[in-house]
């Protein structure tokens, strides 16, 4: 969505721009920028709306058509302003749904993180943060979150103080108010379906192809092959965004190992997001490579069993033990990777594709 285009908040088609990037690209940073903006303009539209409904009126130049056209005004004020910098909380709904921060990189959080610092030899498994995959199921969740709001915009839309003795002027508001809500809502919320529908898609497609591998290295690691298939996921957005080759070629690293020095197979070389000190930076890295999946899942399992630092991983049978045990053992960087793994874990993306895959 262009966001040097104003939206008027009373066109029924003014999310055409969003309806059709989120069937493009439903997952791209973008569309959920545009989405969030959406949610920050409702919010807007209900905080102006109870500060008007809380001011004393009744002065000379008070009117009904005066409180009618300021509603509308109000309105179309908390378009442009979420469509601006705004409030700040589409920008926090964006990140929530794993989008990046300006500058091409997720704003790090200052909680640290498990690097050299923290006492690990990270020189065989050094690894990126798994940003690409947190977005896979953002539209999941906002399409939840859409519904939720609409019953509550909804709801004030058609709610409010009685404004004088004039029932038809108040009436026009209400229709024009709850018209302008529903029309935006409503395409906000099809379109986060349509791109839920096509991650679904794509979900139940890739564990399909890493299941019995899952199963295989379940046998040596003692941990879930759903566990193993949720972190898969996870690194590369649901088999999307796997590191390739220059030719384009894939090089089957569905857990973005990193080669070091004891590395002897091939090899990728790309551009690596790690974390120091809560910050994001990007380095170019060079990553293992495979000839299949197969030989993917058989080196994680061998990494974890022959390391002692992910002795409290193996055998791990909780979801949440398993991606905090990751965490403290130094597998990944990112602050923020046990919560990113243990809601792909728990998540309906994954619970539903391993029905498909069973």
């Amino acid at each position: 969505m262009n966001a040097g285009v104003q939206l008027n908040a009373l066109d029924p088609n003014s999310l055409g721009d969003l309806k059709r990037l989120a069937r493009t690209d439903g997952q791209s940073d973008q569309a959920l920028r545009a989405a969030a903006k959406q949610f920050e303009a409702l919010f807007v539209q209900m905080v102006m709306k109870s500060m008007r409904d809380a001011t004393p009126s009744g002065g000379l130049l008070d009117s009904e058509q005066g409180k009618l056209f300021q509603g509308l005004l109000d309105q179309q004020l908390s378009l442009n302003m979420a469509q601006g910098k705004g409030t700040g909380l589409a920008e926090t709904l964006y990140r929530q749904l794993g989008g990046k921060a300006a500058g091409g990189a997720l704003e790090a959080l200052d909680t640290g993180n498990a690097g050299p610092s923290a006492g690990f030899d990270l020189a065989n498994v050094v690894r990126r943060a798994a940003i690409p995959a947190a977005r896979m199921p953002a539209a999941e969740s906002a399409a939840g979150a859409l519904a939720a709001l609409s019953q509550g915009a909804g709801a004030l839309a058609i709610t409010g103080t009685p404004r004088g003795d004039s029932g038809a002027v108040d009436d026009i508001t209400a229709v024009a108010e709850r018209a302008a809500l529903q029309a935006r809502l409503s395409d906000a919320i099809r379109s986060a379906r349509e791109a839920t529908g096509a991650l679904s898609t794509r979900a139940k497609s890739f564990v399909a192809d890493v299941w019995p591998h899952a199963v295989e290295a379940s046998r040596k690691t003692g941990i879930p092959p759903q566990f193993m298939v949720a972190q898969a996921a996870l690194e590369t957005g649901w088999g999307e965004r796997q590191l390739r080759q220059a030719d384009g070629s894939p090089s089957y690293n569905l857990f973005n190992i990193k080669a070091g020095s004891s590395w002897g197979g091939r090899t990728v070389n790309v551009s690596a997001t790690e974390y120091a000190n809560g910050r994001a930076y990007s380095e170019p890295s060079n990553f293992r490579a495979y000839g299949s999946y197969a030989e993917s899942f058989a080196d994680y399992a061998r990494l974890l069993s022959s390391s002692p630092r992910y002795a409290a991983v193996l055998g791990q049978r909780d979801a949440d033990g398993f991606a905090r045990g990751l965490q403290q053992a130094g597998y990944a960087t990112d602050p923020m990777y046990a919560d990113k793994l243990a809601r792909i874990i728990g998540g309906s993306t994954l619970r539903n594709a391993l029905a498909s895959a069973a």
